[in-house]
């Protein structure tokens, strides 16, 4: 028997914007969660990297939360869409605002 151990990833493609000192790189998610997200990128920061991340909610709802790269695969920009998993798994470390919308949003969402 496995047990989890994150909440239960979602795939929902968001537009992210993240950085290590300020938001200034721009990407999707590929799945989110309230304990993370994946977020889909040919230039991964390193594991271990402290960032700010912005998410945009429908509806021009924005979640700003800290977050730590657990995991990063860098592949060319032209193998994104077809590589596995390219880019970073981010857990969430701080919210500053909408960890509530988040939330909602992610309960009304099917797998």
């Amino acid at each position: 028997m496995t047990v989890e151990r994150h909440p239960v990833r979602k795939k929902k493609r968001f537009k992210v914007r993240f950085g290590i000192d300020y938001p200034k790189r721009v990407a999707f998610t590929g799945d989110a969660s309230m304990g993370g997200l994946y977020i889909i990128t040919g230039q991964p920061e390193r594991p271990g990297s402290k960032l700010l991340i912005e998410l945009n909610l429908p509806d021009d709802q924005q979640v700003i939360a800290y977050g730590r790269v657990r995991w990063a695969k860098k592949v060319p920009p032209n193998l994104i869409r077809v590589a596995n998993k390219a880019g970073m798994g981010i857990e969430f470390t701080k919210f500053e605002a909408g960890e509530n919308l988040l939330k909602e949003f992610l309960a009304n969402l099917r797998h």
